[in-house]
């Protein structure tokens, strides 16, 4: 881990691929991952763990298989929004979007159960970024 400040900008700037999170910095036993999204992830539920999502640009949508039905929640550009554990969830970007997430070090993209995984999607706890 640094002991320099990070310009998310140029985390960023330094990928290209989706769905595919790069870890900026961890706060105890916590990744703070950035990702580029475009399109639909998978169906999935983290059964230990919140996700924590925060809308950097763009815009996330976030279908959720709750006990009273599916719904879908919009995420705006500076929005923040948490899925609890054990929802079932499957982001959704329209737009390209830019993220910011929160997961304890470790946790899958899939989470602990999922749908089918696509080329698009990229089953990992994260990158280092370069």
């Amino acid at each position: 881990m640094t002991t320099e400040p990070i310009s998310l900008s140029a985390a960023l700037a330094s990928f290209t691929d989706r769905w595919s999170p790069r870890i900026v910095t961890a706060v105890n036993d916590y990744d703070v991952r950035v990702a580029k999204v475009e399109g639909e992830h998978v169906w999935h539920v983290h059964d230990h763990t919140d996700e924590f999502f925060l809308v950097l640009d763009g815009e996330l949508h976030i279908a959720l298989r709750e006990p009273a039905g599916e719904r879908t929640v919009v995420l705006p550009k500076g929005s923040v929004f948490t899925v609890p554990r054990g929802t079932h969830h499957k982001p959704y970007a329209p737009v390209p979007t830019q993220i910011l997430l929160l997961e304890p070090t470790g946790t899958l993209t899939v989470g602990d159960h999922h749908e089918a995984i696509p080329d698009h999607v990229d089953a990992t706890t994260g990158h280092a970024l370069s």
